[in-house]
């Protein structure tokens, strides 16, 4: 049974349910909800919130059957809810998103063995096990698939089951091997300090999938942080450097002979709840630091901070991939690096892509409706 109550005065219908909550909907925004004013097919929202006034009443209200049903100011006009519809969209409360899912941070004690892991064959064929790949991949930002064809697009099949690959001015894929004349430092045989890919870019790439396809050569093992781990700990630290890190942006910059690509990122981004959102951290690309003289010594000390936290062993996870390996993890949250290799000792080839956040979390929604409704 709900309790009705018509607020002419706040212009609110509220409701109180079953289970003791109450909640409030406001005239104007249950009218610009009206479930027929959205379109069958797409269910986009057809009504125009102009021609609605800005002080619409409500002349009778009830309810029956589990509907509401509201009669507008002149009379003309009844639009009937569904009680159920109204619970799960109450103004205030966010709605639940199946895609955001607590995130478990993890430091130098992680091992290969807590990395969460699937075989190919299942997430090519399986939406049940694709999902939960997903979501423990989501949990970690980290996760690996074995048993891989030996095929150099065998990763992006996977890629591809989740959405659209990412284009960069690298391509829609990238080989990761030392090769003459290199544009990047991915592609020779140096090693790589843990970083985030293309904060350079106006949005860097989401999850990452890096297929092994030979890794023969001595060195050469792949090394990982968790940015989130790292930030949380500075915030509890050092506060004065992770408010610098969070708050003053810095210039990245990729350019070549074809190539120049500007954007300025703060090396921790918070969201609008304060949440640590994303980690934009690569001192490879980053631009001569242009930022205030008076506040560059502090920024310096953070930057040096964060920095050594990330090449500390008391993050850092260590492993070497096989072929029919691949790492896949949250680019804009999990640093990768690369131990030095000899390529005079063998054949080392990775074949990367990436696939953007968005396209990550809508595949993971899909898969968790009910299966008659994916």
């Amino acid at each position: 049974m709900v309790e009705l109550i018509i607020d002419d005065n706040l212009g609110m219908i509220h409701l109180k349910w079953s289970d003791g909550s109450n909640s409030s909907y406001p005239f104007l925004w249950l009218r610009e909800n009206d479930p027929a004013g959205f379109h069958e097919d797409t269910n986009e929202r057809m009504t125009d919130l102009t021609a609605i006034s800005q002080d619409i009443t409500v002349t009778k209200a009830f309810t029956k059957d589990n509907v509401l049903t509201l009669i507008w100011g002149d009379n003309s006009l009844e639009t009937n809810y569904n009680l159920e519809w109204l619970f799960n969209h109450q103004p205030g409360k966010r709605a639940p998103d199946p895609a955001k899912v607590k995130r478990n941070c993890w430091r130098g004690e992680f091992s290969r063995e807590d990395i969460p892991n699937a075989k190919a064959k299942y997430l090519l064929e399986d939406d049940d096990a694709l999902a939960t790949w997903l979501e423990k991949t989501q949990i970690y930002g980290l996760s690996l698939v074995t048993s891989l064809d030996n095929r150099s697009d065998a990763g992006m099949d996977v890629a591809q089951r989740i959405g659209f690959l990412r284009e960069t001015n690298f391509g829609t894929s990238f080989q990761v091997q030392s090769k003459p004349n290199p544009n990047n430092l991915a592609y020779t045989a140096v090693a790589l300090p843990p970083h985030t890919d293309l904060p350079n870019q106006e949005l860097p790439p989401g999850f990452q999938f890096l297929h092994c396809i030979a890794n023969e050569a001595d060195g050469g093992g792949s090394t990982f942080a968790d940015g989130l781990a790292i930030s949380m700990d500075l915030r509890s630290n050092d506060t004065e450097a992770f408010d610098i890190l969070s708050s003053v942006s810095i210039p990245f910059r990729f350019h070549d002979e074809n190539t120049d690509i500007r954007s300025r990122k703060h090396v921790i981004t918070l969201n609008i709840d304060g949440e640590i959102n994303e980690i934009c951290f690569n001192a490879h690309i980053a631009d001569f630091l242009d930022i205030e003289p008076k506040i560059m010594k502090s920024y310096y000390r953070a930057y040096c901070q964060f920095m050594k936290m990330t090449r500390s062993n008391d993050y850092l996870v260590s492993l070497k991939l096989d072929a029919g390996e691949m790492v896949v993890f949250d680019n804009r949250r999990i640093l990768h690096g690369r131990e030095a290799f000899n390529p005079e000792t063998g054949y080392r080839h990775l074949h990367g892509c990436y696939v953007d956040r968005g396209e990550f979390e809508s595949k993971l929604r899909v898969l968790k409706r009910a299966p008659d409704n994916r």
